[in-house]
């Protein structure tokens, strides 16, 4: 509690005395005067405040903008990436009251030129300060294990020398009353170098609910097997409230962890192998590719989907479900190449179904022109493994071990498999090309395999002109 206090109290007080600090920076008048020098900004007046009008300007604005990132000041674990989304949304908010303020009482307005140039320090200094709060000094640094299986939650407790809250597991019959609840905490942490701050803390559908009432800092996964849907769940979990994920060495087969050089029998999962600069490039790369080929492929859509409706074999679109991070699902869609059958999954083209616009869309790759939907939306990626059809998961997962590794990256549009002709048909080697993709990702590398895919596609078309 204590802890949650200081963290509301420091982020209160930082946004406000670097929004200040901002306001006061910005009525200089050697700044305003170099950016009204600039053409597209002259007709700006360079109107000082002084006095008791710069106080009221600097304490209005504080004011406002400490109001408008209310949501930010409760100390909940979010992903770095999230703590700017988030702050930079309150930050516009924040503005467009300060505006509208001005717009209708001239007393207590801000000037243009000061918001004009407050809005960018503001988007960049705010989000830095609560991402700094975010580190590991300002937090409970507490784990949590999360599981269904007694015997390795015993082993994790004999073998983590950390903190503990507790543990989330799923209800048993002997946890009906709160003496058997404690009795049941004692004897999972008997012989253990860790104990339990508060023993059985809920299920594992509270899991959630316990991150954010706790802070706590790291799970740590003590399921029976890394192949159920509850460990991936609780993976997601931890990632999309940017905790740290750890596991039992035994469990590291099918997971991507990272490397520590020892020999511990706890170690860190790499919930996002990319780093932050990394992750917000590819990201943009991404909007920017996906956003910039639908609008220059607009005109072509609308022809083959035309087309499609014209040769009369089914929908313009064929819809499948397909696996992409810790194992949640999203629906891929791409024009109709076949003609339609009852079921969705079917690998073998059988000749009957083929149709001479289908042969078209696929040899040109059009018929993926859809696929640029759930890139802009931050389902897909450009480059990253093939999203497998969900239904073949459970096949690929039971010949290979590794297969899972895949559920850590996006799943892309091409990928290094696509680009050496690896397909479903090859799990082995697909997935081969895939873990190589994951371990050594890079921005370089995306932009790499991107150029060699287009390649590929100016060989096929070329392939039809001959």
């Amino acid at each position: 509690m204590e802890t949650g206090w200081r963290y509301r109290f420091a982020s209160v007080l930082g946004v406000a005395v670097l929004t200040a600090g901002s306001v006061v920076a910005v009525n200089n008048g050697t700044i305003q005067a170099a950016v009204t020098s600039l053409p597209a900004l002259s007709r700006l007046p360079t109107d000082l405040p002084t006095g008791i009008e710069l106080s009221l300007e600097v304490l209005l604005t504080a004011a406002v903008v400490t109001g408008a990132f209310l949501p930010l000041y409760k100390p909940r674990p979010r992903r770095i990436l999230d703590i700017i989304a988030l702050a930079q949304k309150r930050v516009i908010v924040a503005v467009f009251a300060l505006a509208t303020i001005g717009y209708f009482d001239y007393t207590y307005r801000v000037p243009r030129l000061t918001l004009l140039l407050l809005t960018p320090i503001l988007l960049v200094v705010l989000p830095l300060w609560f991402i700094w709060l975010r580190q590991p000094d300002t937090r409970t640094e507490r784990a949590v294990v999360v599981g269904d299986d007694p015997a390795m939650i015993e082993r994790i407790v004999k073998a983590y020398d950390g903190p503990m809250l507790g543990y989330v597991a799923p209800p048993t019959p002997y946890r009906s009353g709160d003496d058997s609840a404690d009795q049941e905490s004692q004897s999972v942490t008997d012989g253990g170098q860790a104990s339990f701050e508060h023993g059985y803390v809920g299920g594992l559908s509270r899991f959630e609910d316990v991150i954010q009432k706790h802070s706590i800092d790291s799970a740590i996964l003590a399921f029976e097997g890394a192949n159920r849907a509850e460990f991936f769940g609780a993976l997601h979990t931890c990632y999309e409230h940017g905790i740290e994920a750890k596991t039992h060495v035994d469990h590291v087969d099918s997971l991507l962890v990272n490397p520590t050089g020892d020999e511990r029998p706890i170690v860190d999962i790499d919930l996002e192998p990319w780093d932050v600069q990394d992750r917000m490039l590819k990201r943009l790369f991404d909007v920017v590719f996906a956003g910039t080929a639908l609008l220059v492929l607009s005109p072509v859509i609308l022809l083959i989907a035309a087309a499609i409706k014209i040769e009369g074999h089914g929908p313009v679109f064929f819809t499948q479900e397909r696996t992409y991070k810790f194992g949640d699902t999203f629906t891929v869609y791409k024009f109709r190449t076949l003609k339609p059958v009852d079921e969705d999954v079917d690998l073998d083209i059988d000749g009957d179904r083929r149709t001479a616009l289908g042969d078209f869309l696929r040899v040109t790759h059009l018929d993926e022109i859809p696929q640029l939907w759930p890139i802009l939306t931050g389902e897909m990626s450009v480059v990253g493994p093939r999203p497998a059809i969900t239904e073949l998961e459970s096949d690929y997962e039971s010949q290979l071990t590794d297969w899972r590794q895949r559920w850590f990256v996006k799943p892309g549009l091409t990928g290094l498999a696509q680009i050496h002709d690896a397909t479903g048909k090859e799990p082995e080697r697909k997935l081969r090309y895939d873990i190589k993709y994951i371990r050594n990702q890079s921005f370089t590398y995306d932009i790499q395999i991107v150029l060699r895919q287009i390649w590929k596609v100016l060989e096929d078309v070329g392939s039809i002109l001959h």
